[in-house]
């Protein structure tokens, strides 16, 4: 497992192989705040308190997720927008989910955007 800060301090990379185990994955879930594993991809949904805050947001999530070259799955709604990661590489779900899931939670909190806060 990692922390939060080497999450943040790590780019994603090609990976094969085996998925996470599912312990892994919840104890790694534990680090990360409203995130959930959904599915078969670890998902959160950040709110906004308008449409243009949430396309402000996605704009800048596009940024980081061309330099990962890891995209998420997004499900866009006026004022709010579900983040769902998985590694269809490795049929489930890898450290490149979580090292992406960190990151945006960082352009979350730390933009103007975030209007409502934590959703």
């Amino acid at each position: 497992m990692k922390t939060v800060e080497q999450l943040l301090a790590s780019s994603c990379r090609d990976v094969t192989g085996p998925a996470l185990a599912l312990t892994d994955i919840a104890a790694q879930l534990l680090l990360l705040d409203q995130w959930a594993l959904r599915s078969g991809a670890i998902a959160r949904t950040y709110r906004f308190k308008d449409f243009h805050a949430t396309i402000d947001f996605i704009n800048a999530l596009a940024v980081m997720i061309h330099r990962e070259d890891h995209h998420p799955d997004l499900h866009v709604g006026y004022n709010q927008c579900q983040v769902r990661y998985s590694t269809h590489s490795v049929s489930g779900i890898s450290d490149n989910d979580f090292i992406s899931a960190a990151k945006a939670d960082v352009i979350y909190a730390s933009a103007p955007f975030c209007g409502t806060g934590g959703a």
